[in-house]
């Protein structure tokens, strides 16, 4: 992501990356790129695209998929567009907030933000010079997730990437994704935030699997 709160190195696929591990790391990039900034027309028709490919009625995340694919084609691009910026830009507090420390005490700036400070620091990761967003801004961290993934498949790797998200992401996206649901103005948005519940929802169960056979 350009101007992602975070810094991190940009990956070239590689043959180790299984298909599962590649459809991880997609799923964590567009997450990156929809709260980011709105989507473009090309990115609105591979959701399109997508949610005829990927969207059924086989569980949450294809429906998710599919309600995500028929919003992009439904919804002109100004009109998202006009959408993210009345539910997430504003002077003030914004309509919906996407940061974790925001939903975990009630406020900007507070102790989780430095706990993640402190784990990305170990992790070789930094703020981007110039970038307003803080570190625990859902795009950043779904970067940093995206990063993790690619670059630790094996299964210190996955340990690196259960932590994270335990510690940085699981505790609140449910309540973002809420959030987004309930907001009067979402309509594309409220679609983006249960295809993130959804996909998030299949990660945590995952890693606490493997917490559980780790035991």
């Amino acid at each position: 992501m350009k101007d992602a709160a975070t810094s991190t190195i940009a990956l070239q696929p590689q043959p180790t990356w299984s298909d599962e591990d590649r459809a991880r790391a997609e799923h964590y990039a567009l997450i990156a790129r929809l709260f980011h900034a709105a989507p473009d027309a090309a990115l609105l028709a591979a959701l399109v695209q997508a949610g005829r490919t990927l969207g059924g009625e086989g569980g949450e995340l294809p429906r998710a998929w599919a309600a995500l694919g028929a919003a992009a084609q439904a919804t002109p691009q100004q009109a998202v567009a006009d959408e993210f910026d009345a539910l997430f830009v504003s002077v003030g507090k914004p309509e919906v907030m996407s940061n974790g420390s925001w939903y975990l005490t009630g406020f900007l700036q507070e102790e989780p933000l430095a706990e993640l400070r402190d784990d990305l620091a170990e992790l070789g990761l930094g703020r981007r010079p110039g970038v307003t967003e803080t570190e625990d801004h859902i795009a950043a961290l779904a970067e940093v997730m995206r990063h993790l993934v690619l670059t630790g498949p094996d299964e210190v790797g996955l340990a690196r990437q259960r932590q994270f998200f335990g510690r940085h992401i699981a505790p609140w996206y449910a309540q973002f994704a809420g959030a987004l649901a309930a907001a009067p103005g979402a309509d594309f948005y409220a679609k983006v935030g249960d295809l993130l519940a959804a996909f998030m929802d299949i990660e945590r169960e995952a890693f606490d699997m493997l917490e559980a056979e780790a035991r």
